[in-house]
C-alpha cells in the first residue's frame, strides 16, 4: 500500500480580512511597509478609510461631476495605460482629442471652422492660465513692435475664481479686480473704463460667477470695449472663462450672445468635468483662430519616437478623461445635453421658489438664465439665524452647503449656494429641502433641549 504524506497547508488565504496582520495596527503613515500585503486586505483597509469621506452625491458645493454611468467607468478603466501627451504612440487618442476641440469650437460658433486651434488640459484652471499666457504674449509683442515698454501688464476681471489670482502671481501680471456693485452678481460693463489702460492684456468675462452662479454680460462688455477702442484706440481682447457656463449656455440659453459670435472674444476655456459631464480631470481651451495662439508658446517635443506640438503647464497625464468626454458627446448628442441641463435648471428654479417661500431667505440668484443653481442670503428681518450655523446643521444629515461672504466691497453679505448637477434629482432636492426646513426650525428654537434629544435605542 502506498504511503501518502500530507503536506501542511496555509489557511491565511481563507482568513477573515480583519484578522490579517495589516489590520492589527493603524495603517503606515510615515514610512513604507517592510513587505507586501494581501491585495484584498489592502483594498478593504482603504475602503474603510474612504468611507469616512463625505458623500459626493450630497456635496452641493462642488461644480464638478460626481455621477458617471457604467460605460464611462469601463472606458476609463480600459484606457488606464494611455498617456495623453504621447500622440505618436496613441495617435487615435490624439485624433479623438482633436475631435473634441472642434466639437466645442462649433458649439461656441468659431468662425475658423476646421482651422480652429485648442487643446485639452487637466481642468479649466490650467486652461484659463493658457488663455492668459496667450493674452500676455500677444500684448507684449504689440508693445515691443511699437517700441513701448512691456514690463507692467495687467488683467481686468470681476469676482474671479482663484485660478486667475494664481495666474497673476505666477506670471507677474497685475490683477485688477472690479468690485461688485450693490445689487449686482458680477462685473458690469460700465465699470471697465476705470480699469482698462494701455497695459491691459485682456478682460476676463465669467460665464458662471463662482460666488453667485450668474453670467456676466459678455456682449455688454464687448460693446463697452468697442466704445473704448473708438474713443482711445485701446483694443483690448476678451477671454471668456466659461468653466461651467460653456457647457450650459449653448444648450439651454441659445439666445444669449457670449462666445465667438462676438469678434472681441479671443479665447474660451471650459471645464469638461463640470457641466461638460465628464469625470474629474479634463478641461478645454479653444482660440477663435490659430493666429491668436503665439507660436512662441508652442513647444515641439521629441518624445517616445515622435515629434509633437504641446502647449500645457504639465506633461504626462491620463487620456481616459478625454476619451470619456468624447463618449459623452457621442452618447448624449446635442439633445441629450440639452435635456440634462434643462432638467437641472428646472430643479434649481423649483428649489429656489421653495426656499424663497420659507421666509428667512432672500434670493440673490434663482436659477433662471444662467447656471443651474440657487444663491441666497438671510432676509434683513432674520437677526437670530446664522448661515454658518445652518451649514453645520445640514452637515449633520450629510449635506454640504457652503456659506461664504461675497467679494470685497460686498463682503458684509454672507450667502449660501446650492449647485444642481447631473445626478441631483428633484426627489433629492426635495429631501434637502425637508432637512433645510428642520434645520431652520431647530436653530430658531435655539436647538433642542436635552429632554427632546433622541438617543440610540437598543
Amino acid at each position: 500500500m502506498a504511503v501518502h504524506k500530507v503536506q501542511p497547508t496555509s489557511t491565511s488565504r481563507f482568513d477573515d480580512l480583519y484578522v490579517s496582520p495589516l489590520e492589527q495596527a493603524p495603517l503606515p503613515k510615515w514610512r513604507i511597509p517592510d513587505g507586501p500585503s494581501d491585495p484584498r486586505v489592502v483594498l478593504e483597509a482603504l475602503h474603510d478609510e474612504l468611507d469616512l469621506d463625505g458623500n459626493s452625491a450630497q456635496n452641493l458645493a462642488t461644480f464638478c461631476t460626481t455621477w458617471a454611468d457604467p460605460e464611462t467607468r469601463a472606458l476609463m478603466a480600459a484606457s488606464l495605460d494611455k498617456n495623453m501627451i504621447d500622440k505618436d504612440e496613441y495617435p487615435q487618442t490624439a485624433e479623438i482629442e482633436s475631435r473634441c476641440v472642434h466639437i466645442m469650437a462649433d458649439l461656441w460658433h468659431s468662425p475658423s471652422g476646421r482651422d480652429t486651434i485648442g487643446c485639452s488640459t487637466t481642468g479649466s484652471s490650467e486652461a484659463a492660465m493658457l488663455g492668459g499666457l496667450a493674452l500676455k504674449w500677444r500684448w507684449r509683442k504689440r508693445r515691443e513692435a511699437d517700441g513701448k515698454p512691456a514690463d507692467r501688464p495687467n488683467l481686468v476681471c470681476g469676482p474671479v475664481q482663484v485660478c486667475w489670482e494664481k495666474f497673476a502671481r505666477y506670471f507677474d501680471v497685475e490683477l485688477r479686480q472690479v468690485p461688485v456693485e450693490a445689487g449686482a452678481t458680477g462685473m458690469r460693463a460700465h465699470q471697465l473704463r476705470d480699469y482698462v489702460d494701455e497695459n491691459t492684456i485682456g478682460v476676463i468675462a465669467i460665464l458662471g460667477v463662482t460666488y453667485t452662479c450668474d453670467y456676466e454680460p459678455v456682449s455688454d462688455i464687448a460693446r463697452e470695449l468697442d466704445a473704448i477702442r473708438d474713443e482711445t484706440g485701446l483694443d483690448v481682447p476678451i477671454h471668456v472663462d466659461a468653466a461651467s457656463g460653456g457647457f450650459v449656455a449653448p444648450f439651454i440659453h441659445p439666445e444669449r450672445t457670449w462666445d465667438f459670435t462676438l469678434e472681441r472674444v479671443a479665447s474660451i476655456n471650459a471645464s469638461g468635468h463640470k457641466y461638460g459631464l465628464a469625470p474629474l480631470g479634463v478641461g478645454w481651451i479653444v482660440w477663435r483662430a490659430a493666429e491668436l495662439l503665439p507660436e512662441e508658446l508652442i513647444f515641439w517635443v521629441d518624445y517616445l519616437g515622435g515629434r509633437m506640438p504641446t502647449f500645457a503647464l504639465n506633461f504626462s497625464r491620463p487620456a481616459s478623461q478625454v476619451l470619456a468626454q468624447y463618449y459623452g458627446f457621442l452618447r448624449l448628442g446635442f439633445d441629450g445635453y440639452r435635456r440634462i441641463q434643462q432638467s437641472c435648471a428646472d430643479t434649481a428654479q423649483w428649489l429656489a421658489g421653495q426656499i424663497a417661500g420659507m421666509g428667512p431667505f432672500e434670493l440673490l440668484y434663482d436659477g433662471a438664465g444662467a447656471l443651474p443653481a440657487v444663491c441666497y442670503t438671510l432676509a434683513e428681518s432674520e437677526s437670530g439665524l446664522s448661515l454658518y450655523d445652518l451649514s453645520d446643521r445640514l452637515r449633520m444629515t450629510g449635506w454640504q452647503v457652503p456659506t461664504y461672504p461675497l467679494p470685497p466691497h460686498r463682503q458684509d453679505t454672507v450667502v449660501q449656494r446650492i449647485l444642481i448637477r447631473h445626478g441631483i434629482s428633484r426627489d433629492k432636492a426635495g429631501l434637502l429641502l425637508a432637512d433645510l426646513r428642520r434645520a431652520v426650525d431647530a436653530l430658531r428654537d435655539g436647538g433642542p433641549s436635552d429632554e427632546m434629544r433622541t438617543g440610540f435605542h437598543h
